[in-house]
Order: structure tokens, then sequence, then C-alpha cells
């Protein structure tokens, strides 16, 4: 199944490898680190212009690609969950 992220995106349920909150998972330095470096390297991509609250690790076709969203990750995790 697909799942929306937001700005029309949407991703295979089967490529999410994880779906974190950004505030409370950004309090970890290697966290900090691993988001300053999917960025640097262009894997990081916004699907949304509001303020960020989630992001969301795939790995499409052998490549990873971080998503950010303002949906939060607990309403992004029921909705795929509900299509597993």
């Amino acid at each position: 199944m697909y799942l929306h992220l937001g700005k029309g995106t949407v991703v295979n349920t089967a490529d999410i490898i994880a779906i974190m909150d950004l505030e409370s998972s950004s309090h970890s330095p290697s966290t900090r680190e691993f988001l300053k470096i999917v960025e640097e390297e262009g894997f990081v991509r916004n699907v949304s212009e509001e303020l960020p609250k989630t992001y969301i690790i795939c790995e499409i076709d052998g490549q990873s690609v971080v998503y950010v969203t303002n949906i939060s990750s607990k309403a992004l995790a029921g909705r795929a969950e509900k299509y597993r």
C-alpha cells in the first residue's frame, strides 16, 4: 500500500524503514549528526510548507531518501499500520 506524506507525495509502505518524531528523536547527538549528513548529501525531501514534525526514512530502488513532513509520526504510523 501507499502512504501519503504531504504535498502530493506518496511512498510504498514496503519502502519505509522508520517513521520518527523529529522533536523527541533530535535530542540524540547521533540523530542530529545523521540528519545533518543526509541533508548535506541531498537525501532529504521536504514535503511540507509548515513546521516539520516527522521524518520518514525510506529505501527506494536501493537509494536512501528521508522525507520531512508536518504530519505527526503517530498519524503516519497509524495510517501505515492500517494498510498492512
